[in-house]
């Protein structure tokens, strides 16, 4: 759940810059535009950039107006998300969870953005699993990850003739870490 989530707040921010290019400068996004220079901070957490790489990427986009402002709130509101998610690992209470998904909404809705809102209206409709995962800390990431794994397996064996050697491989690939003395392709 929580991997899905941010994925869709990640999503919502490239609809965001893509579009905002598009709009008010006519074209798509070129290296010499500070919107496609900081693309890649945009995408990172906060915590996982340095001071110096959060100045190259706010500073410029302040500097560019309408363009660097809007993306700045979709940013915003991408960390405010995931501000409320991080609370899963905290015990937080019903009270600060409430705070932190009402900042986010009230920060979404103040947006004049039509993906923020969209991103918050998917939130809200989200929210009894959210709030599941806030709760318990539990996520569906294990299973989510062996799905990954057998359809990455599925797609490399298109195209062989034998349904259960398929199976197979399968079966041995997503229990590898059971059976470590395996060695698989």
């Amino acid at each position: 759940m929580h991997f899905h989530v941010v994925q869709l707040a990640n999503k919502m921010h490239s609809l965001v810059r893509r579009r905002t290019t598009a709009e008010i400068r006519g074209r798509r996004g070129r290296a010499a535009d500070p919107e496609w220079k900081a693309r890649r901070r945009l995408l990172r957490n906060r915590e996982d950039l340095t001071d110096e790489q959060f100045a190259k990427m706010w500073n410029p986009l302040l500097d560019e107006g309408r363009i660097g402002q809007i993306l700045l709130t979709a940013w915003i509101a991408k960390e405010s998300l995931r501000t409320l998610l991080a609370l899963a690992r905290t015990a937080a209470d019903r009270e600060q969870v409430g705070h932190a998904r009402w900042k986010f909404l009230a920060w979404c809705a103040d947006s004049d953005i039509p993906e923020v809102r969209t991103l918050a209206a998917t939130v809200d409709r989200w929210w009894p699993e959210i709030a599941a995962f806030i709760d318990t800390g539990h996520s569906n990431a294990k299973s989510e990850g062996i799905n990954r794994v057998i359809k990455l397996v599925a797609r490399n064996a298109f195209g062989f003739h034998n349904a259960d050697s398929q199976r197979l491989r399968t079966r041995c690939v997503t229990t590898r870490r059971a059976r470590g003395h395996l060695r698989t392709a």
